[in-house]
């Protein structure tokens, strides 16, 4: 068992970047797992190639485009319009059923074959959007349910699950990688790069995340003086 190395499921955008670097200062070698599910925004890929590429992270791709033929969802039917904000009562329909449930296993398949045992993950119960897949009980169960199914130990690990967005830019900040965050990752629906559209879901919670960062790192820059 490597108990040095990690995968970290990366899409190229805010979270999984910041998990990206978080993973290199803890373990000693880090692959970077991007997926093709049928996304509108399918080149977060080719922007997370070429971020992974930068870190001198070692970089794959799977095409599990099936995942967006199970259901309807705003993220992978283009005539479905997206909410932008949550309905009441339901997830949002830029929920897509069993995505991280099927990443995730597919990733421990990938990192068994590597003999790694390490899967780092960007999901958060503090910022998740009504995403049932993100909460940290579920990590917990499917955490145990790869155990058993493959009778291994794997560890994941999800360093932003109780962090909110404004957290999120501080971890990045601490890292280092502020500055590739915002620019260079691709957290927006809507495919654009940096501070995207400003519209999404994604884009609204990512800025929004950012002031309160900022404010507070400006705030804190005057109690210094």
């Amino acid at each position: 068992m490597n108990m040095e190395s990690a995968v970290v499921l990366f899409s190229g955008g805010q979270d999984s970047t910041t998990c990206l670097f978080w993973a290199k200062k803890q373990f000693r070698k880090v692959y970077a797992l991007s997926f093709l599910y049928g996304q509108k925004h399918a080149h977060e890929v080719q922007q997370a190639k070429k971020i992974a590429e930068e870190a001198g992270v070692e970089f794959h791709v799977m095409d599990v485009s099936f995942i967006g033929q199970l259901g309807r969802n705003s993220l992978t039917d283009l005539t479905l319009e997206m909410d932008k904000e949550q309905p009441a009562g339901s997830v949002p329909n830029t929920f897509v059923p069993g995505r991280n449930l099927f990443f995730l296993s597919i990733a421990a398949v990938f990192a068994r074959e590597k003999e790694v045992y390490h899967l780092v993950t960007g999901v958060s119960q503090t910022d998740y959007s009504g995403y049932p897949d993100c909460r940290d009980s579920f990590i917990k169960s499917l955490n145990v349910t790869l155990n058993l199914a493959m009778d291994e130990q794997f560890v994941l690990h999800t360093p932003l699950m109780w962090l909110d967005k404004a957290q999120t830019w501080a971890l990045a900040d601490e890292l280092g990688v502020f500055d590739l965050v915002r620019n260079d990752t691709l957290t927006c629906y809507n495919g654009i790069i940096g501070d995207g559209c400003g519209d999404c879901p994604a884009c609204k919670l990512r800025k929004q995340g950012l002031e309160t960062y900022v404010y507070l790192r400006l705030d804190n820059l005057r109690l210094d003086d």
